[in-house]
């Protein structure tokens, strides 16, 4: 579709995104010729119903809502960039790789990301390079940054600033490749029953 035309839209469903919402809104070649679809600033609570974007944007803003949960996504196999900030984000879903496998920049300035654990979910996405978390809680922790770097090791940018290879260095150090973190979190996975003698 074109960008949104001009005039009355006609009543909407506040903070609800819907299909309706996502076919009115404005979509366009951004200057980095990625082509995006705007849903700033509609009090959206949740993410849902992205399927009716039948996977046709490399970018959707959602900059400016209400939103608390990084989940809801259909598979979107196209979908390079994700604009987060100004919401109320404080939780990040598991497996998001199975959606939006193809992620490479995530920006979620100014939200309520709270502790270090809270970004291990974005370690899956294999292809995200550029990440923002400032303005949220979390990076005001001493560890933030080079923990980031430690869980998401093909960062290229944190934070608006670019990632160095002394950083990753360190970060390895501290806390390992993200693969010794990830079998060390196997390792300490409890399954009830573990390790309690068969009954006779």
């Amino acid at each position: 579709m074109d960008a949104r035309p001009s005039g009355s839209l006609g009543p909407r469903l506040a903070g609800r995104l819907t299909a309706d919402l996502i076919m009115r809104s404005p979509q366009y070649m951004s200057c980095i010729k990625l082509y995006e679809i705007d849903l700033r600033g509609n009090k959206i609570g949740a993410i849902e119903n992205l399927g009716a974007t039948e996977n046709q944007f490399d970018s959707i803003d959602l900059t400016d809502n209400a939103i608390v949960r990084l989940d809801g996504f259909p598979r979107l196999p196209r979908l390079k960039m994700l604009l987060l900030s100004s919401n109320r984000i404080a939780k990040i879903a598991r497996n998001l790789e199975s959606a939006i496998r193809s992620l490479e920049v995530l920006v979620l300035t100014n939200n309520k990301i709270t502790e270090l654990q809270d970004i291990d979910p974005l370690s899956t996405l294999p292809k995200l390079q550029t990440l923002s978390l400032a303005g949220n809680p979390v990076a005001l922790k001493k560890e933030y940054r080079l923990y980031t770097i430690s869980r998401c090791p093909k960062l290229k940018t944190l934070d608006f600033k670019k990632v160095k290879q002394k950083e990753r260095e360190e970060a390895t150090r501290i806390y390992g490749t993200l693969e010794q973190q990830q079998q060390q979190q196997a390792g300490n996975t409890f399954e009830p029953g573990e390790g309690l003698p068969e009954q006779p």
